[in-house]
């Protein structure tokens, strides 16, 4: 039982373009990139441009503090890529500097027991080495086609300006005010009188905006200098003078020392199609064993998902799931909102990215770094504090994340780049959209109004979108235990993806249709 209309819809339209498109989950990043598609950029300089933008205009998802991965298709080779630029554990971490407080299990992300003073989740002891900026900067040095400034400074000219404050900032402020309370430099950017979300009023006809000002001369500097500003100039001087002020490790050495990564994707064969995948510490080992037990189904027949292929895929990533949680370490809630942000491109060449980024929780630690306006990453929290486990605390060590954003085609030539936020969610999400447009034909647009399924837990608990056929939910409710539930903008119960496709010269985007601020936008074509 809830509150909700059961007559409201919710669509977004998608329009095929000869241009390039970028579908992210805030419209004005999207815009920024489909500009620099429009200067003549590559896929991977808009990404860049994306990756900086969406940083300030999401800020709570991701930025320079964050990490990521993204993968790429060059149409001129006809090869996958995949960079990956996951976050690490400073050096000199200590696992005994995270005793555990014997009461329970965190509330957060993952259900590992709880540490004294919550100093894996919450504060500068939480923070990890960042690698959003090594990320772009070694994409950027072999496929970008524009300056490097001209990528970052459209980010800064929003910093300038500042985020708007609207409902849904406020929304999801107000979920982490308490916590942002603690910390003074974010409180001060995030919250009104350091205790209630900066939000407009209910008939308010002028904008408010974040003090992002400090962000703004980063990103300047960025722009000047490139990467090694950030990881071996004043940037990370600051940043680690602030971290280690606020009493985290960080240091300059790891900083330095710090280097994102070229990686060979998975290539994954399905029904006459391939799905490239990230390989090692991310979603895509198991998504790749979630689309293998698919692939042994028989082939859905025509038309939409029915009970039968619905069950197949609840049954696969129940499966998946399961050989992840015993052999990878990876133990988070399958409650936990979303914390990521993703954004496909494609351009007007076929090139592709998807790109998927993360402070890790929702505000990352929910400590701002004054010298340098970022919010800072809770990277810790990706390890298991209790010792001997397969994902256990160590110096460092890479963190294992569920990023999972992937390129592929079908066996009709269709090309598309997906992705999604949300945590363990997003593997769900990514798996049935591929299955939508391999499986069932579908069209971008069909696809992503498809009702979805959740089922990340290794327990047999399934999430089910109440628009799915009765026939549908009677047929997982034989074999698992299902929960109706509403897909709204807060919270994502089945993520947030995010997703291009290509084909026959046309390009199409969308993005999850109940977020209010995701968009994908065209770039504008001359003539």
């Amino acid at each position: 039982m809830d509150n909700f209309s059961n007559s409201q819809t919710v669509r977004k339209q998608v329009i095929a373009t000869r241009g390039g498109v970028v579908a992210a989950q805030h419209r004005r990043a999207a815009e920024v990139g489909a500009a620099v598609l429009e200067a003549g950029g590559d896929a991977v300089d808009a990404a860049v441009a994306v990756s900086f933008a969406i940083g300030v205009v999401e800020p709570w998802m991701s930025g320079p503090a964050a990490g990521g991965c993204m993968t790429l298709w060059r149409a001129d080779t006809g090869q996958a890529q995949v960079v990956d630029y996951g976050m690490r554990a400073p050096l000199a971490l200590n696992p005994a500097d995270y005793p555990l407080a014997g009461d329970g299990r965190t509330a957060d992300l993952f259900p590992w027991p709880t540490v004294v003073g919550d100093r894996n989740q919450q504060g500068a002891t939480a923070v990890a080495v960042p690698g959003v900026v090594a990320g772009m900067a070694l994409a950027h040095g072999r496929h970008g086609r524009l300056p490097w400034r001209d990528l970052v400074l459209p980010a800064a000219a929003l910093a300038e300006q500042g985020m708007i404050a609207d409902w849904y900032s406020g929304l999801l402020t107000a979920s982490t005010a308490q916590a942002l309370s603690l910390d003074p430099d974010a409180a001060r950017m995030f919250l009104d009188d350091g205790l209630f979300p900066i939000v407009e009023g209910w008939t308010a006809t002028t904008q408010r905006h974040l003090d992002q000002k400090a962000f703004a001369r980063t990103l300047q500097q960025i722009a000047a200098e490139g990467a090694d500003a950030f990881y071996r100039g004043g940037i990370a001087e600051a940043l680690v003078r602030d971290v280690q002020a606020k009493g985290g490790c960080l240091s300059l050495q790891d900083l330095d020392s710090y280097r994102a990564e070229w990686a060979e994707p998975l290539a994954i064969a399905y029904r006459g199609g391939r799905i490239h995948a990230p390989p090692g510490l991310t979603g895509g080992p198991t998504l790749a064993s979630a689309l293998a037990l698919l692939n042994d189904t028989p082939p859905p027949p025509p038309g939409g998902p029915g009970a039968a292929s619905t069950l197949a895929t609840a049954r696969a990533l129940h499966a998946a799931f399961d050989a992840r949680l015993r052999g990878m370490g990876d133990h988070d809630s399958p409650k936990a909102p979303g914390c990521t942000t993703h954004f496909s491109i494609v351009d007007r060449h076929g090139n592709m990215a998807a790109v998927t980024q993360t402070l890790l929780s929702i505000f990352g630690s929910r400590v701002v770094s004054p010298g340098t306006g970022l919010l800072l990453n809770n990277g810790i929290l990706w390890f298991d504090p209790e010792p001997g486990k397969p994902n256990s605390l160590g110096p460092g060590k890479r963190c294992l994340a569920n990023y999972c954003p992937v390129v592929g085609e079908a066996a009709d030539g269709r090309r598309f780049a997906l992705g999604a936020s949300g945590g363990r969610k997003i593997l769900g999400s990514v798996l049935q959209l591929a299955s939508f447009l391999v499986d069932h034909g579908m069209d971008l647009e069909g696809a992503f109004h498809q009702p979805r399924i959740d089922i990340s837990g290794n327990q047999r608990q399934l999430l089910a979108d109440r628009a799915l056929p009765a026939d549908v939910q009677a047929a997982l409710a034989a074999e698992f235990t299902v929960t109706p539930i509403r897909r709204q903008p807060h919270p994502y119960a089945f993520a947030c993806p995010a997703g291009v496709l290509r084909h026959d010269g046309w390009n199409t985007g969308c993005t999850e249709v109940s977020s209010p601020w995701g968009d994908a936008i065209a770039e504008r074509l001359a003539g």
